[in-house]
């Protein structure tokens, strides 16, 4: 009976414990079950919120850390300074990295950055890509679409109540170029002179215009403000300086005219390091291009119009041919 007994209650002791580790083992694996799924949830919804913030993270992000990008002094200093805050904070939400924008003294400085890789990004005329193209330091990544073409024109500017109607009628007169480097306001006016005969192959500005009678700005309103304050009977700069509310005020507008146009001036670059990498080389494009969507106020403000893609030796091809010509006046 005793041993009976024993038994008896060490099968029952076997089969209570048993059932218990089985109940217990149970709710174990339920309870990872339940811890697994909410893991798998946080991670999920971590991952759906970072692509919807940054985009271009779900194929990976930029090697670089941060990303230098430098535009043209070419405007109101005070304008340029919110232009560039809004850029950077625009493109560091695209790119999810570091975005210094800087406003450098002139184009050259952009091209020497590019080569010491101080500089990741330009926007650069046509004179300025083909310069940094030639030194083996960058290549075109967009040019501007205007009106639907990648070019505008370049104009001779006079004040409105001035004799003036054509480039010939400032034969002997003291004119203003925007810059020496300005592809709208000295290389394409200059080609032209020489197109329509009024210099020759080697011959200098100077010939036309006369001894003395030629001052070189810093950009287009110091060109302009020359004319406007009578020091100078014409200015040569570009078209959207005269027909668009980007570089005058209304009433410095209202007292001017365009007396010659010429071109086709290929559209401004925005130009990327050659040294960047292909997959790099993407994201910064497609961040480029959804300006056109998303911020194209912000996209206007900065780069004038519209970014597209386009064969850079044929978009190029007419300022080539400008500098080469402007090399003989040094020859």
């Amino acid at each position: 009976m005793v041993d009976s007994f024993c038994i008896n209650q060490k099968v029952a002791y076997f089969r209570l414990d048993h059932e218990t580790n089985s109940h217990s083992n149970k709710g174990m694996i339920n309870y990872k079950k339940i811890l697994l799924v909410i893991v798998i949830c946080i991670i999920s919804l971590g991952h759906i919120g970072n692509s919807y913030l940054y985009a271009t993270d779900i194929e990976g992000g930029l090697s670089l850390k941060k990303m230098v990008v430098a535009l043209k002094p070419d405007k109101n200093p005070a304008q340029m300074i919110t232009e560039k805050r809004n850029l950077s904070d625009c493109l560091q939400g695209y790119l999810n990295r570091k975005i210094e924008v800087i406003i450098p003294l002139s184009s050259a400085v952009i091209i020497e950055g590019f080569a010491n890789g101080t500089i990741d990004i330009g926007y650069l005329s046509a004179t300025g890509a083909s310069k940094a193209i030639e030194k083996g330091v960058a290549d075109v990544l967009l040019v501007g679409e205007i009106d639907g073409k990648p070019y505008y024109m370049s104009y001779w500017v006079a004040l409105k109540d001035s004799p003036y109607t054509c480039v010939e009628d400032l034969r002997g007169k003291p004119i203003a170029f925007s810059s020496r480097t300005s592809t709208s306001g000295f290389i394409i006016p200059t080609w032209d002179l020489y197109k329509k005969d009024l210099i020759g192959l080697t011959e200098h500005p100077e010939h036309f215009f006369g001894k003395g009678n030629i001052y070189y700005g810093v950009g287009y309103v110091s060109a302009v403000n020359r004319v406007i304050e009578g020091l100078a009977e014409a200015a040569a700069v570009s078209y959207y300086v005269l027909d668009k509310d980007k570089h005058l005020s209304l009433d410095a507008r209202s007292r001017l005219k365009m007396i010659s146009s010429q071109g086709p001036v290929p559209s401004h670059t925005i130009a990327i390091r050659k040294s960047i990498i292909f997959k790099d080389r993407s994201l910064i494009k497609t961040a480029f291009l959804a300006l056109n969507k998303d911020h194209p106020d912000l996209r206007d403000r900065v780069f004038t119009s519209k970014l597209i893609e386009v064969d850079a030796d044929a978009h190029l091809a007419p300022i080539r041919e400008a500098l080469n010509f402007v090399s003989h006046m040094y020859q």
